[in-house]
């Protein structure tokens, strides 16, 4: 599928003190320094493994599930085997929508290819009975959208400017 690209301010906050752009900026400022790349080795590692929990903690099955982030790019890169599309789209939503990350490389399979969904970003003012009648020319369909993006949203007035909705087919 590609790379997605997302809002790299917006999203969970999952990285704490790791701080992988930072290390990665006074790595790639020092090349030489050997204490310096293995601390932004450690915090891409740190940075990976969260954002792997994260989905893990999502509930969604993702068989040798991996994540890879790399500091410099700041981009992630998601891998492993998801039992439908829509998994597969929900890992790459979780893997994006997590503040420090502004690209997921799509680096998973699917047993069964499915037609992908559109994405939508959130602005300010969104609702997703907004949404549902831009992609849908329905208000009234706004649950599918939520459904669509569950369990990433719990609520369906709780979008955020930023975040990356899918929008499955009708």
């Amino acid at each position: 599928m590609g790379l997605f690209s997302f809002i790299k301010d917006a999203g969970e906050k999952l990285f704490g003190s790791a701080k992988p752009e930072e290390a990665a900026q006074q790595a790639q400022a020092a090349p030489d320094d050997a204490a310096l790349q293995a601390r932004a080795a450690e915090a891409n590692r740190i940075a990976g493994e969260a954002i792997e929990k994260y989905i893990v903690a999502q509930g969604l099955q993702v068989q040798d599930l991996k994540v890879a982030f790399d500091g410099a790019s700041c981009e992630a890169t998601v891998s492993g085997t998801a039992a439908d599309q829509a998994t597969r789209e929900k890992t790459l939503l979780c893997a994006g929508n997590v503040q420090g990350v502004k690209g997921v490389n799509d680096a998973m399979t699917v047993p069964v290819p499915a037609d992908a969904s559109r994405w939508h970003d959130v602005v300010r003012g969104d609702t997703l009975s907004a949404i549902a009648r831009t992609y849908y020319g329905n208000a009234n369909l706004y649950p599918k959208i939520f459904e669509a993006n569950r369990p990433m949203l719990g609520h369906p007035d709780k979008i955020y400017p930023g975040q990356k909705l899918r929008i499955p087919p009708v």
